[in-house]
């Protein structure tokens, strides 16, 4: 029986852990007898450090590699790793594969898309709750020990305009539905306006701009491509309402950060609600610090304390599927870049 090589790259989340969790290792593991799998997680995080004391050893792990599993592929992989198949990362983006010669091979590429529609959904409506109710500036009063009573707002019959209608983007409108928000979303597939669950108006994306003039809010749930790269501009902006947020769970870069401070300053939307930056840890001199009406967050939306287990499932799913000879979940298209 030939075994496949399958060797995990990503450490638990622990950090005092450098290897990976012994509880996905043993997921992995059962999947099938032809199943060989080897930790690579503290080379691999030492060499991502710019540490290469386990070079040796890691060469040797990804020589004989077939499948690798985790977050960010080791450098000159296709030189390192000449039998590799398969690569299936743990998160839903892959813009960080883009321009490597992962991207330029024949190496399939799955993702963890899917398994962060919970948890994203759910910050998309702590933004909205958030701006609706005041929260910043009741964090405000309380470091300064003021109490001040002021007017809040109800977000029952507003409108969460939701650009990109995912997995993450579904939730989110679910969600909106059970607070008795009106949703519109845009979906790349959709050829014309019409409905779907949980949205009152699905839209081509074309007819973006028809969702940024009617949202009160607008969350961003697009993948990162060259096609959505600063696909929130100056014009964007412009077509918001000034009383509307604007909210970006996806990946930093979607929104040209000079134009948002701009419409900031200019108070031509209410706010906005970040989890991502163009640059990542936001450098300590952004005007994005400044502005009582940005909530910010370290990029950690999709977080959940089940992460690992919940992404090594689909992959032990996935493994089942590759080595039965079925198509795999979540493969990524090249030319749609996700």
């Amino acid at each position: 029986m030939k075994s496949i090589n399958v060797v995990v790259v990503t450490p638990a989340f622990d950090r005092t852990l450098p290897t990976a969790n012994q509880e996905t290792l043993r997921q992995i593991g059962l999947v099938s007898p032809e199943i060989s799998v080897s930790d690579a997680s503290a080379p691999a995080a030492a060499e991502f450090r710019g540490d290469s004391s386990g070079k040796e050893q890691f060469d040797a792990l990804l020589a004989r590699a077939d499948v690798i599993y985790g977050l960010i592929p080791p450098k000159d992989l296709l030189t390192r790793a000449p039998r590799l198949k398969w690569i299936q990362v743990t998160s839903a983006g892959v813009d960080r594969l883009r321009d490597t010669d992962i991207w330029r091979s024949g190496i399939t590429i799955t993702n963890a898309s899917g398994i962060h529609a919970t948890p994203i959904g759910e910050f998309i409506l702590q933004f909205i709750l958030m701006f609706a109710k005041g929260a910043p500036r009741c964090f405000e009063m309380k470091q300064k020990r003021v109490w001040q009573r002021y007017p809040s707002t109800v977000i029952h019959g507003k409108t969460l305009g939701i650009i990109g209608l995912g997995h993450i983007g579904r939730e989110a409108a679910r969600l909106a539905k059970a607070f008795g928000m009106r949703v519109i979303a845009t979906r790349r597939s959709a050829k014309k306006a019409g409905t779907a669950r949980y949205v009152d108006l699905l839209l081509p994306a074309s007819e973006m701009p028809s969702l940024l003039k009617e949202s009160d809010y607008v969350a961003i749930c697009v993948p990162f491509t060259a096609e959505t790269r600063h696909l929130i501009g100056e014009k964007e902006l412009r077509m918001m309402k000034p009383t509307a947020y604007i909210i970006n769970i996806a990946r930093g870069g979607i929104i040209d950060e000079a134009a948002l401070v701009k419409a900031l300053d200019e108070k031509r939307i209410a706010g906005a609600g970040l989890d991502v930056t163009e640059r990542e840890p936001l450098p300590a001199e952004s005007r994005l610090w400044d502005f009582p009406n940005v909530i910010l967050s370290p990029h950690v939306s999709g977080g959940q304390e089940d992460y690992m287990t919940r992404a090594t499932e689909l992959f032990c799913d996935n493994l089942r599927r590759y080595l039965a000879g079925r198509k795999l979940r979540n493969v990524i298209d090249r030319k749609k870049g996700y």
